[in-house]
């Protein structure tokens, strides 16, 4: 693609580089049939390549964002399937991250778009506050049907209809120390806890940490770190997603001068993806780039760890059929697809993947929040491909597909780590049934 940016705005780093992946695509479509909106929409320019030609034409002519832009780049679900599917190696997610903190920085959208937008950045990366708040959506369910009917309230509909109707208590295991690894020591890594997750479902990483210690690997929970920014950064928040990043970099960074890392375990995807990009986000910060290059070499999903260790023969083969969904930010975002699906048939599952699995289940982070009814389309085309494979359980790597999908699927809907432990001593997870246990032999 031709461009005419001036010299003096090649001169702002994000420009160029955004030039830089403007140059890259060639025109071909391939995008458009993998992309979930212009599947749903059949608009152009809800497809990567429309969006390309907004953004360009925004950035090249130097004018703030206007509300057709801000119209089709909010749709965008930032999947990434785009840059599966481009023979060309555009990089969408940094061009379509710069397009929406400069959206941020120049338009002003409606007064009741811009509170629902600053309620989720200041509650969703912080657990306290997201656990109170979810304590507070009982008083509103009552409401969703009335604020269904007015288009600037849908946000708020989809929230409290998202919300669990109970919350676990939170896990002493999240506060920071050390979970020594049994017998001899296979390995020293850190946890991320998180935000939303940590709140939403702590078991997770109890399940986590509770396999890594019996495999031999000790597990750090370091001082000072929180949520990973993605949240914030995909809502074009540049300043508190950077702050977010640096935080951990700070806390991570302490950890590896103490005794040292084989690696940073991440068990939420969508957090994967942005931790594995700090080095970028933090590249032209001179007391971080290093560090935060650092930091994202080490990052690794649970699962891509896992695949790396010499396994033991599992306790127990549970024997039973599982359809694993494969979240964008771990095919798309993070190039992982084979490593889960082997452990889980090492473990003695038998792994069913549903069709159309490289499309998005409208999940998104704050997406099925901003864009409930691109959201719920997506979801249910999902759910359905997912019922057909006749599975008894879903498995998948992301809290906020495991969210979305139970939010409509009739099957469980586990995190994959619940279903590794169980096949390794561990506990069956909460919903599953143990019909076609066997034992190992």
């Amino acid at each position: 693609m031709q461009t005419n940016f001036s010299a003096a705005q090649l001169a702002d780093p994000h420009v160029a580089e955004s030039e830089k992946i403007l140059r890259k695509c060639v025109h071909c479509g391939f995008c458009t049939a993998t992309c979930p909106t212009y599947v749903t929409l059949g608009n152009e320019l809800d497809s990567p390549r429309g969006r390309i030609y907004l953004i360009k034409d925004m950035l090249e002519n130097g004018r703030p964002a206007d509300k057709e832009i801000v119209t089709h780049i909010d749709r965008c679900l930032s999947c990434l399937a785009c840059m599966t599917t481009c023979p060309s190696g555009v990089n969408y997610m940094h061009l379509v991250d710069h397009a929406r903190a400069h959206i941020q920085e120049t338009y002003k959208r409606p007064l009741l778009d811009r509170l629902t937008r600053a309620m989720l950045a200041f509650v969703l990366p912080y657990p306290n506050r997201f656990r109170a708040a979810l304590k507070l959506a009982g008083l509103g369910r009552p409401f969703i049907g009335l604020f269904e009917k007015l288009p600037a309230l849908r946000p708020v509909a989809a929230m409290l209809k998202l919300a669990p109707a109970s919350i676990p208590p939170a896990s002493p295991l999240a506060l920071p120390g050390t979970h020594a690894g049994k017998d001899a020591r296979r390995g020293r890594v850190a946890i991320l806890t998180g935000c939303a997750q940590s709140v939403l479902d702590p078991a997770i990483d109890d399940t986590t940490i509770s396999l890594l210690t019996r495999l031999g690997v000790e597990v750090v929970v370091p001082e000072g770190e929180g949520c990973c920014g993605a949240l914030v950064h995909h809502m074009g928040r540049e300043g508190q997603a950077l702050a977010s990043a640096r935080q951990n970099v700070e806390a991570w960074t302490r950890a590896i001068d103490h005794g040292g890392l084989d690696a940073i375990i991440i068990t939420a995807s969508g957090c994967g993806t942005t931790i594995k990009d700090y080095g970028f986000m933090l590249r032209l910060d001179p007391a971080y780039a290093e560090k935060a290059a650092r930091v994202s070499a080490l990052a690794k999903d649970v699962t891509e760890y896992l695949a790396g260790l010499d396994l033991p023969e599992p306790v127990r083969k549970p024997g039973m059929v599982v359809a694993y969904h494969s979240a964008c930010s771990m095919q798309h975002g993070q190039k992982i697809t084979r490593q889960p699906k082997e452990l889980l048939a090492k473990a003695g599952f038998v792994v069913r993947e549903p069709r159309e699995g490289h499309l998005c289940c409208g999940s998104a982070g704050t997406y099925n929040i901003l864009q409930p009814e691109i959201s719920a389309k997506l979801r249910d085309r999902k759910v359905k491909n997912i019922e057909a494979t006749g599975a008894s359980v879903v498995a998948t790597g992301n809290i906020g597909c495991i969210t979305q999908i139970a939010s409509a699927a009739k099957l469980p809907v586990v995190h994959t780590i619940k279903l590794l432990d169980w096949a390794y001593g561990g506990p069956k997870p909460e919903g599953v049934s143990d019909s076609g246990l066997i034992a190992a032999e």
